[in-house]
């Protein structure tokens, strides 16, 4: 039976593997493929999964292993080169090729937040391996971005030196607020948004964090995680199968 799968620390609230059984394998008509979880307390058990797993065709990569999986790696497709990040892995012809989806997903689903209007400046929030994809896309998008942290040696600027007062996309690319921690949100200055903000958070459980549920109160435009996990997991799909991605995307 082909097989794909997750690897990441803490996969127990992971959407890709019950999307994957009862959406993408339906919508594709197979019956006898299936996609596993494999929780790995390290990453330097990644080259023992392959050799249990023989009938293994991928992997998504979550956190916090989308950086530390390259060096296991044979190559790198363009498209995890430039953001130095990969969420996607196919094994072809004995290697293992890693590739990042995530910036598919990330633009066409900030596409559809921001419509025909870019910002003239986004800030994302943390420097992992997802914030790499997005700065990545921004910088195709033509729209300036700093990194926050909370250490002045991982961003470009700290939580305290944020500023909010003019028009900008702020991207949540941490953990925060994921559930079961519903009450956790990045320590920005939420009294500063308006209704000439964009915020999107990569999280999609809650479908509403209190990120989100903040910069809704005062008027930004919101989006969460759900629309681009849904893409980048049909474009992982189409460079595991060749099969192309579905005009529209089943929820």
């Amino acid at each position: 039976m082909p097989k794909l799968g997750l690897i990441g620390k803490t996969l127990k609230h992971s959407f890709s593997r019950s999307y994957f059984r009862s959406t993408i394998f339906t919508e594709a008509q197979l019956k006898d493929w299936d996609y596993l979880e494999f929780p790995l307390e390290s990453i330097s058990l990644f080259k023992d999964l392959w050799r249990a797993y023989p009938d293994l065709r991928g992997v998504n990569v979550t956190i916090p292993y989308k950086e530390e999986v390259i060096p296991f790696l044979d190559d790198l497709d363009d498209s995890a080169q430039g953001p130095g990040a990969v969420n996607t892995v196919r094994k072809f012809d004995g290697k293992l090729i890693g590739y990042n989806t995530d910036i598919y997903g990330f633009k066409v689903s900030l596409m559809s937040l921001l419509g025909d209007a870019l910002p003239e400046r986004a800030f994302i929030l943390g420097t992992g391996g997802a914030s790499k994809a997005v700065k990545f896309v921004l910088e195709k998008m033509g729209i300036p971005s700093q990194t926050v942290s909370r250490s002045k040696e991982k961003g470009d600027i700290t939580y305290p030196d944020l500023r909010l007062e003019e028009p900008s996309l702020i991207i949540n690319t941490t953990p925060l607020g994921t559930f079961p921690n519903n009450d956790a949100c990045p320590d920005i200055k939420y009294s500063d948004l308006s209704e000439q903000h964009y915020l999107y958070d990569l999280v999609y459980n809650p479908p509403e964090t209190l990120f989100l549920k903040q910069g809704r109160e005062k008027g930004a435009k919101t989006l969460n995680g759900l629309p681009m996990l849904r893409l980048q997991a049909w474009k992982s799909w189409e460079i595991w199968t060749g099969n192309p991605v579905p005009s529209v995307i089943p929820k």
